[in-house]
């Protein structure tokens, strides 16, 4: 398979390093800054699921550069470079083109079929943590779940669904097929919604922050609020209240996490920005359009933004 990845941070290399490995034709695409970093094209992945190294077929900082007609485009830039990225790309989506879209928060996918339409756009949930360690060197640290991916408005073909999650899987990253991928994508932004501002803002865990009944009441209020607004804005949840998700999510979700920071901790820590605005921030601007308002949801965004104001 002909194969771009836009965004060759830790999850760019990631998916870069594996699908290249395996046989696939890999391009990644970058800022111009960061092309004497990659000169060499030379990758690696080490962690969980051992070391891997591979040699990209070429690396730009224009997606125009790429000649051949590519099958699939990854994206995984973050949110707040969604919208330019997609720009970026239009001269090399084909007629056969599909583009996944690989990244944390709402309003990524609904981006990318507002540009090139329905039927060439795949959503994919991701849940394993990597980060950048060392030289174009990634560290796959956790993975909690397959990659999920579907096709949220059943314009695509399972089969051609199914090519690309053939692909990824053959390649040594898990992956599968979800028919309810954007209900599962969903799971991971009431998660991140309520863990990651709030361990960011604290500088503390996720287990610190489920043992004190003052945190519980806040990420509990966050978490009241984005089913307030999912269901008035008609976005189907899996979970049938808040109620039913609060439970799982003290029972089930933070103990395997109860010793993890945040990755919105460590950009606050290196002066990076946030994806608050694909979260917490997007729950406020969903609220606003139906005139809803999310107090909990929209401090925290400020509370958020202020820090950001200190460190960039």
């Amino acid at each position: 398979m002909r194969i771009a990845v836009l965004g060759l941070g830790a999850l760019g290399i990631a998916f870069s390093t594996f699908l290249k490995e395996s046989g696939n034709t890999v391009t990644g695409i970058t800022k111009p800054e960061y092309l004497e970093r990659f000169k060499d094209r030379k990758l690696s992945v080490k962690g969980i699921w051992g070391e891997h190294q591979a040699v990209l077929d070429s690396i730009v900082s224009d997606p125009a550069e790429i000649k051949e007609d590519l099958d699939l485009i990854i994206i995984t830039v973050k949110s707040y470079d969604t919208e330019k990225a997609l720009n970026q790309i239009r001269s090399v989506v084909g007629q056969n083109t599909l583009i996944l879209i690989a990244q944390n928060g709402y309003g990524n996918y609904e981006k990318a079929v507002e540009l090139f339409g329905e039927k060439k756009v795949l959503l994919g949930r991701v849940i394993f943590g990597s980060k950048v360690s060392g030289r174009n060197c990634a560290q796959i640290t956790v993975s909690a779940d397959d990659v999920r991916i579907g096709d949220p408005s059943g314009k695509i073909s399972e089969e051609k669904i199914q090519k690309v999650v053939k692909v990824i899987k053959e390649s040594g990253i898990p992956a599968s097929f979800s028919k309810d991928v954007y209900q599962i994508l969903w799971d991971k932004i009431l998660y991140n919604c309520a863990l990651n501002p709030l361990g960011a803002l604290l500088e503390c865990s996720y287990g610190e922050l489920a043992e004190n009944e003052n945190t519980r009441k806040i990420m509990n209020g966050i978490i009241e609020e984005i089913f307030l607004i999912t269901n008035a804005n008609n976005i189907k949840l899996r979970w049938r209240s808040p109620e039913e998700y609060i439970d799982h999510f003290y029972k089930n979700l933070i103990p395997p996490t109860a010793e993890h920071y945040p990755s919105m901790y460590y950009d606050l820590k290196t002066g990076k920005r946030t994806e608050i605005d694909a979260l917490n921030g997007a729950i406020v601007k969903l609220g606003e359009k139906k005139g809803i308002k999310t107090p909990i949801n929209s401090t925290i965004t400020s509370l958020i933004k202020f820090k950001e104001s200190k460190t960039l």
